[in-house]
């Protein structure tokens, strides 16, 4: 169970992260709201898996799933460009992720 929030923690950096570049410095109140509401619920997700997994396989998991759906969320908009160099990073950045979990 604490894998499956710990995870849903990681997409909700994403959606958090996704929102403060669209909040324009905190002016756009609904990207704001977003924001905020994302970010405390990741954050007590992350502190809920930390009860039962180790601090930095959890970490590093929740940074990992965000920053990779962060970045594929930057490709699909266009407002990142996806080269062969990013795309294998990421790709190794999953695994490593996965091989984490492996390992624990």
């Amino acid at each position: 169970m604490a894998w499956i929030i710990l995870i849903a923690s990681g997409v909700l950096e994403a959606v958090w992260a996704i929102a403060l570049s669209a909040s324009d410095g905190f002016k756009k109140p609904r990207p704001t709201i977003v924001f905020v509401v994302a970010m405390v619920v990741s954050m007590l997700g992350l502190a809920f898996a930390m009860r039962e997994l180790p601090t930095g396989t959890s970490y590093a998991v929740w940074v990992g799933v965000g920053a990779t759906l962060t970045v594929v969320w930057g490709f699909a908009t266009r407002q990142e460009q996806p080269t062969l160099a990013r795309i294998l990073l990421l790709v190794l950045l999953v695994g490593s992720v996965v091989g984490l979990k492996v390992v624990s």
